[in-house]
């Protein structure tokens, strides 16, 4: 009986099959029971079975699977087609896992290179957030935006997960370097933290403790009327020493404060607006005052003037205040006339004082002394032809008369 596939296999009477491999025959089973072309079709399915292995394998290889996965695949296969049971060109299959034994390696290079690069990437990576940690927990505590700088390290942290879960695995000693500097980052970020917000509670308590007490001060205050209106001033001063606290009772306070102030001011508006009413009236008595001592003229009586001054002056202070803006008006005129008076006083005891006129003798014998010595040097000068000497004499004789006219109209 011929056999039925004449390329690659065969079978006998017995149902024995056999495959053609390399130029020799050998048996590969034995299939009874059933016709030549089944036995036959039964081992050609075993080689497509081998086929497909070796065609997954290279589509793995293409699609740039693990070389180590490949490989141990392709060592499998060499051993599964050393002598199998199958029908079919065993050799080509051979031929087709041996050519991807020299791309295994070329994919293995290439993936060691781009292992080494993603290592260093990821641990570039990480240096980098260990280093943002540690800016973070090193910044000073009362400059630190806590809201801000707690979610920039909850972001560092999901980034350096992230690294450990889509990165390639690292070498252990270099790993826990750069997260010991990123794990002790964090424990001083978190540990200033604490300590911020535990001083800032101390804080709290302490500057509302002080605000409550203020606040009783100011509600007591009440009681004092428009009077008490300074001596609230005072008090939100030191309010504002105290600076801000958070918290709804931190508001409380402060209604309540300004609620006192509110009560104070009313107060002391209304008692302005009668004042203002009160102190115009004064205005007016006293402009009319200041007038009537603006008329004084003590060059002729000084001492009548002097009593005259004295009772305008008694009559101006019982007049009592005057609106504000009136004020330096007022006062300045006032002082005005009192500055007059004063100085004239001055004068005449000036030139009446025996020590003074004395003084004043004593200067004009000088002035005419000196006034006639340069006369005297000046006619000579003149005589000799002496310009230069002679324009200076002039200029020193005209000071010496000027000077003494100043002290004679002083004197008299």
């Amino acid at each position: 009986m011929p056999p039925i596939s004449a390329n690659y296999g065969r079978v006998d009477n017995e149902n024995n099959v056999f495959v053609t491999d390399g130029g020799t025959e050998r048996k590969v089973g034995q299939y009874p029971g059933v016709t030549e072309a089944e036995a036959l079709t039964y081992f050609e399915r075993k080689f497509a079975e081998l086929e497909a292995n070796v065609r997954i394998l290279e589509q793995r290889l293409k699609g740039g699977a693990n070389p180590a996965s490949i490989a141990a695949a392709a060592d499998k296969l060499v051993k599964d087609l050393a002598e199998p049971a199958a029908v079919g060109n065993i050799q080509e299959l051979r031929n087709r896992v041996a050519a991807i034994t020299p791309n295994i390696e070329k994919i293995r290079a290439e993936k060691s290179e781009a292992t080494v690069q993603a290592i260093a990437a990821t641990l570039k990576t990480r240096t980098e957030i260990a280093q943002k940690a540690t800016a973070l927990a090193d910044k000073d505590p009362k400059k630190t935006q806590w809201k801000i700088a707690s979610i920039e390290m909850t972001e560092l942290f999901a980034a350096w997960q992230a690294s450990q879960k889509s990165g390639p695995k690292v070498p252990r000693k270099e790993a826990d370097l750069i997260w010991k500097s990123f794990s002790q980052a964090r424990t001083k970020f978190e540990a200033n933290k604490r300590a911020f917000f535990a001083e800032l509670t101390a804080l709290t308590k302490t500057a509302r403790a002080k605000k409550s007490d203020l606040v009783a001060k100011a509600e007591a205050l009440v009681a004092k009327g428009s009077d008490a209106s300074s001596d609230y001033r005072k008090l939100l001063d030191e309010w504002k020493l105290l600076g801000r606290s958070q918290g709804k009772q931190d508001d409380a306070l402060w209604d309540r404060f300004k609620a006192a102030g509110d009560a104070i001011y009313s107060l002391r508006k209304d008692t302005i607006a009668k004042e203002t009413v009160a102190f115009s009236a004064n205005y007016e008595i006293k402009l009319a005052l200041i007038v009537e001592a603006e008329k004084l003229d003590p060059t002729k009586d000084l001492a009548g003037a002097k009593k005259q001054l004295l009772s305008i002056q008694q009559r101006y202070e019982k007049a009592g205040k005057v609106p504000k803006d009136k004020i330096r008006e007022t006062d300045d005129r006032m002082r005005a006339v009192e500055k007059k008076f004063k100085e004239l006083e001055q004068d005449q005891w000036r030139k009446s004082d025996p020590a003074a006129i004395e003084r004043t003798n004593g200067v004009l014998s000088q002035l005419e002394q000196s006034i006639a010595s340069l006369e005297s040097d000046l006619s000579a000068a003149t005589a000799s032809n002496d310009s230069k000497k002679s324009r200076e004499l002039s200029e020193a004789l005209s000071a010496r008369r000027s000077w003494l006219e100043v002290v004679r109209q002083n004197a008299g």
